[in-house]
């Protein structure tokens, strides 16, 4: 396993275009059918587009579709009304855990976060892309657990998830780990989605819209790619990601 990063990190705040059209939600969607090996991320592989969401769940699109997000936040998006409420974000993050809880025992341990790593979003395991810049410092918790605050300068060089996703956390499953036993519990990875939606909820209005989530470092470097035109943006309805919306599934 990658080194975990210490807490729930921070992200880099820029806007994006909205984007509609729902695919489906829960559980017992189907599983990615772009095979978990694939290692290409997008603008530094040159191969299918990758977002990793907040809860750690990889989204995956072909070069030149809609930048995966979409397929996320239409996904967590329950009601259908546009904006991402905090239950609907929890919610959202307790299915992918219970996606990873392969023995259905309410805790990920080692071998289930080995699982992930190497067969469920395995590109999180490849390292920093010399070519992406460094994110903002990062934040962690207080000791409450649900205020942010500042890291200490140093601490915020992007790597592993950190280059696909809206926070700066190298691995987002074993950032949950509050209490740094090796393991994640139900609780503490409903504790981290909080922290999470308190994060990207910059306006404090209580819920995400898709034109107030920051682009990832991966969509950054897209868009320079293309020479600013941003064809791997937020806008319009995400293309292949492995099943409706490339939510993943259980890894045999």
């Amino acid at each position: 396993m990658i080194v975990r990063s210490l807490g729930v990190t921070a992200l880099a705040l820029t806007l994006t275009a909205c984007a509609s059209g729902p695919p489906g939600h829960g559980p017992d969607r189907p599983r990615d059918d772009h095979p978990h090996g694939q290692r290409d991320g997008g603008p530094m592989g040159g191969g299918p587009q990758l977002f990793i969401s907040p809860a750690g769940e990889p989204f995956r699109a072909p070069p030149g579709a809609p930048y995966p997000v979409v397929d996320w936040f239409n996904g967590a998006d329950a009601n259908h009304d546009g904006a991402l409420s905090r239950d609907e974000f929890v919610a959202d993050s307790v299915r992918f855990f219970n996606v990873l809880d392969l023995d259905h025992n309410g805790v990920l341990d080692g071998f289930e976060v080995s699982n992930y790593e190497n067969h469920v979003a395995p590109e999180i395991i490849g390292g920093a892309a010399p070519s992406m810049r460094r994110g903002p410092r990062g934040l962690g918790q207080d000791e409450d657990g649900d205020t942010p605050r500042r890291r200490p300068e140093g601490t915020n060089v992007l790597q592993g998830a950190a280059l696909f996703g809206l926070i700066a956390e190298p691995e987002p499953i074993m950032a949950a780990d509050s209490d740094f036993d090796g393991r994640i519990t139900k609780d503490e990875a409903i504790k981290a989605a909080k922290t999470r939606f308190a994060l990207l909820d910059v306006n404090k209005d209580g819920v995400l819209k898709l034109d107030e989530l920051p682009k990832t470092p991966a969509q950054t470097g897209l868009a320079a790619g293309r020479g600013g035109r941003g064809g791997g943006g937020h806008g319009g309805r995400g293309g292949h990601g492995g099943g409706r919306g490339g939510r993943s599934g259980p890894t045999p």
